[in-house]
């Protein structure tokens, strides 16, 4: 435990209290400076003051993407222009792109706690990291490059795409961690054997995956052909970043969040009551030191559950995501996540991990077909067996009918960042 910060070393109790302080600095920052949250604050008839302990903070409301996207694009900001070193953004691509800033400061501690991420999951000085997050307004590869170059790493900053490159750079820079999303590491992997490469020959010993969900199937999948050892990062641009929870090599049982810089809580995600810890529901974060984007108990739509601390044994665990509220697909009454059919993808032979899922209508009815490649040399007939097993165990696990289609090896679009995994064409 020596080569711990010493905000990893507190008791529960020391942490506590720190939160507190920090909370209470949190919302009066926020109330001070953003004219959204002085409003909000006051239309639901708190004030900061009204902030006494840690519990006090289901008393304030809840902020959304809508509201950053409301707000776009500097009106959530709380210093001045001058101060802000850094302005990063959502894609966007579902609607107006949510902007988040940050001073000297924010990203000096954002620098540092991927730094204690990557050494929790794995990393340690000297090592090299290739990151093949992309760089840009997204926040990946820049908080990964920053972070590992903090903790004393060398980075190779490979960015995204042209993967055929991205093996000849593993092969020949001989890195000995990734930082990439699950489901790009699993494209790299193909390109691995299609060059005639042992994946489980490279230098590789950490793989560093966030961006997406993804399952222990998937881990049990990349650790078995990359030899290697596959943790979770969890972040979101909105709360800082990658770096806000970090899974633990020596154990994998979850993320720890890093408590000292985000109070974590989940709540019912329909009647936005608090859950207590080991109760499954919707992630929702405060920001405790951000400067230039304070944020009050953001809805995450990640859905997963707390539980106590265990390599880190005052922060607490948050489980494996298991899907996003917004991303549930409701199919004729039942919710299904992209993550249950994923399970059952990796479990029937014959396949490979890469599918997605398409949504049509049809008689006013919802349909949804479910693509999968087949693996390479895979024959005829146990192509036609799987697409049978993968629609039954999908309606006897889930319970619901699908379609399926195995399709051939290398013919689905491949991710190069966050997989696209639901093809929505009911409005077609």
């Amino acid at each position: 435990m020596t080569h711990l910060d010493p905000a990893e070393r507190l008791s529960v109790d020391e942490l506590r209290a720190l939160q507190l302080e920090r909370l209470q600095w949190t919302l009066r920052h926020a109330y001070n400076n953003v004219p959204f949250y002085k409003q909000k604050f006051a239309d639901a008839g708190v004030h900061p003051d009204d902030c006494r302990t840690l519990d006090d903070l289901a008393k304030f409301p809840f902020t959304t993407k809508h509201d950053l996207r409301d707000n776009y694009p500097f009106g959530m900001f709380a210093v001045p222009q001058e101060q802000v070193r850094r302005i990063h953004a959502s894609s966007g691509t579902t609607g107006q792109p949510t902007v988040v800033g940050y001073t000297e400061t924010d990203l000096d501690n954002w620098a540092t706690l991927m730094a204690r991420s990557i050494r929790a999951a794995g990393g340690r000085p000297g090592h090299k990291v290739h990151v093949a997050y992309g760089y840009g307004l997204f926040t990946g590869g820049l908080g990964a490059h920053y972070g590992a170059e903090k903790l004393g790493c060398t980075v190779i900053p490979a960015s995204g795409g042209m993967t055929a490159r991205q093996v000849r750079l593993i092969t020949d820079f001989r890195p000995e961690v990734i930082m990439v999303t699950p489901s790009y590491m699993l494209t790299l992997l193909d390109e691995f054997e299609r060059q005639g490469i042992d994946p489980r020959t490279s230098s590789l010993k950490v793989g560093i995956f966030g961006a997406e969900p993804w399952t222990e199937r998937m881990r049990a999948e990349i650790e078995e052909r990359a030899g290697l050892d596959a943790v979770d990062i969890y972040g979101l641009s909105e709360v800082m970043g990658p770096g806000v929870a970090q899974e633990c090599v020596d154990t994998k049982d979850g993320l720890h969040i890093w408590e000292d810089h985000f109070l974590p809580e989940v709540i019912d995600p329909l009647e936005g009551t608090v859950l207590g810890d080991g109760e499954h529901g919707e992630l929702v974060f405060t920001s405790l030191t951000k400067q230039a984007l304070p944020i009050i108990r953001y809805r995450t739509r990640d859905l997963t559950r707390l539980q106590p601390g265990s390599a880190r044994p005052a922060h607490r665990r948050m489980e494996k995501v298991t899907g996003r509220s917004d991303d549930m697909i409701i199919l004729r009454g039942v919710n299904l996540f992209p993550t249950q059919v994923e399970e059952i993808v990796l479990r029937v032979p014959g396949l490979s991990p890469h599918f997605q899922l398409e949504l049509t209508k049809r008689d006013r009815m919802d349909h949804l077909t479910v693509h999968v490649e087949a693996a390479d040399g895979t024959p005829a007939e146990r192509r036609k067996a799987a697409e049978a097993e993968i629609a039954e165990q999908v309606k006897d696990g889930i319970g619901v009918s699908v379609a399926v289609n195995v399709v051939d090896p290398e013919t689905l679009e491949r991710s190069v960042g966050k997989m696209r995994r639901v093809i929505d064409r009911r409005g077609d």
